[in-house]
């Protein structure tokens, strides 16, 4: 029997990884499986509809909401719970027999999920961990509300997080987050996540209401990010401390890339920052 579960999945040209997390779910373990499309140009949509997932289309108009937040408030899920997930990310065997004795209890509000990350073809074993807040009661709350005036060309909440209602559990078994669309379109992406990380962080320092509601990674994050040494401390952290260096050549390009990327975010900044005083 299907769990009382929806399953949300934002997509946008995904024909490349739609098909394994559709895959990964199967037929039977949700009640809903919706596909949130943002007006894909490939197959995505013929994949979705062969499954026998439902799907709806959502253009951004640049403002809140953005397409998680849409969904819940405009498509708000009849079942129980809520589950999103990215179409890179694919359900283990061992996550999903968690998520069936989970969901048989009523404690919690929602959990945190954690990911394994596969980098150029293979599962990193060292490097930080991912976690996100994917999974929870539909009513408990939603994504963070974050006014903006199309900061980049991204309409879906990608380092928000869900502010919700009571406890909060964690699960023990990992989804795998595997990207197979490679490097150029990892870069390609990370360098919008980058300005738009910039555009929060000038906008959100002063808004104590915006803070009060931030997990302490996000506290870390956001008070380093005004320093040249977020890169190298991400990077020290990532190979050194949290063991990146056990996966060798790949561990080291992840840890620089990443480096890469939070000095990309730093840099955005400071030349926002000089433009300011310079008008």
């Amino acid at each position: 029997m299907p769990l009382d579960l929806t399953i949300a999945i934002p997509v946008l040209n995904e024909e490349t990884n739609l098909p394994g997390c559709l895959n990964s779910i199967g037929k039977d373990l949700a009640r809903k499986i919706i596909v949130i499309d943002s007006g894909s140009t490939d197959k995505t949509n013929q994949i979705a509809l062969e499954f026998g997932a439902d799907i709806l289309q959502f253009e951004w108009n640049g403002r809140f909401p953005k397409k998680r937040n849409w969904f819940l408030q405009n498509h708000t899920p009849t079942t129980k719970w809520i589950l999103f997930l990215d179409a890179d990310e694919y359900l283990t065997y061992e996550f999903k027999n968690e998520l069936i004795v989970k969901l048989s209890t009523d404690d919690k509000a929602g959990y945190w999920l954690k990911y394994s990350i596969w980098f150029m073809g293979k599962k990193l074993k060292g490097g930080y961990p991912l976690y996100k807040l994917s999974l929870f009661k539909v009513g408990s709350g939603e994504y963070e509300r974050i006014e903006e005036q199309r900061w980049s060309n991204l309409d879906m909440e990608i380092h928000e997080h869900p502010v919700l209602n009571g406890s909060i559990g964690h699960f023990k078994n990992k989804i795998d987050h595997r990207d197979f669309t490679g490097l150029s379109n990892y870069v390609r992406k990370h360098n919008e996540y980058a300005i738009w990380e910039a555009k929060r962080w000038l906008v959100s320092g002063n808004d104590k209401e915006t803070r009060s509601k931030w997990t302490l990674k996000q506290r870390l994050k956001y008070r380093l990010m005004g320093s040249v040494w977020i890169g190298p401390s991400f990077f020290f952290g990532s190979f050194f401390l949290l063991r990146g260096f056990l996966d060798g050549r790949r561990g080291l390009a992840f840890a620089i890339l990443k480096m890469s990327y939070f000095n990309q975010i730093h840099c955005f900044i400071t030349e926002q920052e000089k433009y300011k005083e310079r008008t």
